[in-house]
């Protein structure tokens, strides 16, 4: 049995089906109904689909948010907008980047506004109280309602396609638990930001560890009282049983200058008021305003959530941590559960050719950041974290998959900060629905100055190619690829040594581990199962030191610097605590290599010729040394000093020969045992598996 349907699918289109078509079109032409009595006539049919559909074009735009009946002989079949919302002329006609959108809120009265260009009528229930809204101009409904409503609950019944539906505002600011309904907050009854001036960080002087905040107190061992939270993460002064510090003071006392926070708006599998049954790195993104309610400790109060956040935020601040957000802008957990979905069905996601969903990003849809008001919700909720919040930054996780407009407005707004913002992201080349010159990838690097791209061929490299499991690189491989060495730490920006990555050296953000896939440790147990664990720890500390080293932005994923293993899980995203936890414990176990990362951040922080910021001081201080084997050396010419920097990747001891003989002081080794010692002369011996820097001072 066929369904009565017509869809709108372009200006002048219909798609109608129904089972007796071609017995319709013996009767003339049809008739269009809107429920005010007016009508206007098709044309002739324009095409046969099949037996039971047929396009249909008209003389007159065909109208948005109104009841239409397409009446054709004795057939009375409900019109719906489709294809249409996916139009330019669509986003001319209706899109309104202008409009406060969300629940704005006074002490005597609520103004509460949705974009719904599609529906024909939409009800708020404010504390399950019906109140109609009025439809304007551009697709905006709209209703003023007269009292102090901070605290109430709300929702909208939007009728669309012929069926009324109850969604959740996508602008709320605050929810009940799991995202229930919207919660009406008046903003200036939260934490607001303290007087003090937040620590000014350059981008190019970041050093970026990246964290999950449950993961970061949850273990027995961590000291922190309120464990898995937001509160957790913002206590001061914790330590392990035995005096080691952990969380906030360790993360400080390590030296990396940006905590990434994997996401912490509202996301989806984790029971907000039994979290501690459920598990999820936060990548099933519901509500991108909202703080997820499982971070909290009182997750049934609206307002505790964002107060608690904020307090972790500035209490990083007040320790001279930045704070980076990463942000899931390229989908959504479900689409045919999403509010976007339910409110301006097929508007909000991309879409091919043919009809089908893009789905670059894997989990089933691709959100089309091209589309003015989808660009309009991401701008707003960026410029909300920045001006609520305060935060230092933006991780855009498949960044790839949005379009290079979209973050270049991004970086404009982030101007307006008195403070740098850090803009980052995986610029991956999705196979999604949209150009490939308008893709926010790497290879658009070019146009999108001031925003970085994590350098997947400089971790691949390093410990091989991440999807052939058992692939070695330079550090687990005795020294593989070796050829690619200049064009990693000098940025991956320079032609001669391979082709560029990025187009500013500040755009490569350099990484061998991350929350994805397998731990750095857990990778070479897989590529180096028969290496005794004190070598492949040693293979660890090249290629983390490198990371550190190495031109552009160092990325550190926490618990990296201890050896963290997630036991082989490579896909831990709902594994929980007991793979996913930071164990405190091996912390303590670890001490000497802790040291190791720490003396190399330390050094990266106080010498300005590993934190070049163009690709012409690059070229003009970087010069590769004449080593042996699968040795790789070059120098780094100062002004006022230079740095011999070697890495070994064998178990063969080398002797070197230093770029010119004179003094050099050996500043580092991930052979902490040995002291820093002053060397006169040309020659020096390198040992297994060992990266070594000399500083020369004139």
């Amino acid at each position: 049995m066929h369904t009565k349907i017509a869809w709108i699918d372009d200006v002048n289109q219909l798609t109608v089906k129904t089972k007796n078509i071609k017995t319709l079109a013996a009767h003339g032409n049809p008739v269009i109904h809107l429920q005010k009595e007016d009508q206007f006539c098709g044309t002739m049919i324009d095409h046969f689909i099949d037996d039971s559909t047929a396009t249909l074009n008209f003389s007159h735009e065909l109208p948005m948010g109104e009841v239409l009946t397409l009446k054709w002989a004795e057939e009375e079949i409900p019109i719906y907008p489709r294809g249409i919302v996916r139009t330019e002329w669509f986003d001319e006609r209706y899109s309104s980047p202008g409009s406060y959108l969300g629940a704005d809120y006074c002490r005597n009265q609520t103004v509460f506004t949705i974009w719904a260009p599609t529906a024909v009528s939409v009800v708020l229930l404010l504390d399950k109280q019906p109140y109609d809204l009025l439809k304007t101009e551009r697709g905006i409904w709209t209703v003023t309602i007269p009292g102090d409503w901070h605290g109430a609950s709300y929702q909208y019944k939007v009728t669309v396609n012929g069926k009324p539906t109850v969604v959740n505002d996508p602008y709320a600011k605050a929810m009940l638990p799991n995202s229930k309904a919207g919660v009406v907050v008046e903003l200036a009854r939260t934490k607001q930001s303290p007087s003090y001036t937040k620590h000014t960080i350059e981008p190019s002087e970041a050093i970026i560890y990246e964290l999950h905040v449950r993961d970061a107190t949850i273990h027995e061992a961590s000291g922190v009282e309120t464990k898995g939270k937001f509160l957790g993460l913002a206590e001061k002064n914790t330590t392990t049983p035995q005096g080691y510090s952990t969380a906030l003071s360790y993360i400080k006392e390590l030296g990396c200058t940006h905590v990434q926070l994997l996401p912490v708006n509202d996301f989806a599998r984790v029971d907000e008021l039994t979290p501690d049954k459920d598990y999820n790195w936060g990548y099933d993104p519901l509500y991108y305003q909202v703080p997820e309610g499982s971070y909290s400790s009182q997750p049934e109060d609206p307002v505790s959530r964002i107060n608690e956040l904020k307090q972790l935020v500035h209490t990083l601040h007040k320790e001279g941590i930045s704070v980076i957000l990463d942000v899931v802008y390229n989908h959504v957990y479900k689409l045919e559960k999403s509010d976007f979905e339910k409110i301006v069905p097929g508007y909000y996601f991309r879409y091919h050719l043919d009809g089908s969903i893009s789905n670059g990003s894997g989990v089933g849809n691709d959100i089309a950041s091209e589309r003015y008001m989808v660009r309009k919700f991401i701008l707003d909720t960026i410029d909300f974290w920045l001006r609520e919040y305060k935060v230092d930054g933006f991780r855009f996780d498949l960044m790839g998959i949005l379009d290079v407009e979209t973050l270049l407005q991004i970086r404009e707004r982030t101007k307006q900060e008195k403070v740098p913002i850090m803009l980052l992201g995986e610029g991956w080349n999705m196979a999604t629905a949209l150009p490939d010159h308008n893709k926010a990838a790497s290879f658009n690097s070019s146009n999108m100055r001031g925003i970085r791209f994590f350098n997947d061929f400089f971790r691949d490299s390093l410990k091989g190619e991440l999807f052939l499991e058992k692939d070695t690189g330079y550090a687990n491989g005795n020294g593989r690829f070796i050829e690619r060495i200049p064009h990693l730490v000098t940025g991956s920006t320079l032609s001669e040594y391979g082709e560029p990555f990025v187009s500013h050296v500040q755009q490569s953000v350099n990484y061998v581990e991350c929350h994805d896939n397998h731990t750095l440790w857990d990778r070479f147990e897989i590529t180096n199962p028969k290496t005794p664990p004190s070598i492949r720890r040693k293979m660890h500390q090249l290629a983390t030191g490198m990371t550190l080293l190495s031109q552009g932005i160092p990325f550190i994923h926490a618990g990296q610097e201890w050896f963290r293993t997630k036991f082989g899980d490579g896909n831990s995203y709902i594994s929980g605590d007991r793979v996913n936890q930071l164990d405190w414990e091996q912390r303590e176990r670890e001490v000497n290599n802790i040291e190791f990362v720490k003396q190399f951040i330390a050094f990266r922080k106080k010498h300005k010729l590993l934190r070049l910021d163009s690709n012409h001081e690059v070229a003009k201080r970087f010069h590769v040394l004449e080593t042996p084997a699968t040795v790789f050396g070059y120098t780094l010419l100062g002004d006022r000093y230079d740095l011999a920097i070697y890495i070994n990747p064998t178990a063969t001891p080398f002797r070197l020969r230093l770029p010119y003989a004179g003094k050099w002081l050996r500043a580092l080794t991930n052979h902490i045992e040995k002291e820093q010692v002053d060397h006169i002369g040309e020659f020096i011996t390198i040992d297994p598996y060992e990266l070594l820097v000399y500083k020369n001072e004139r």
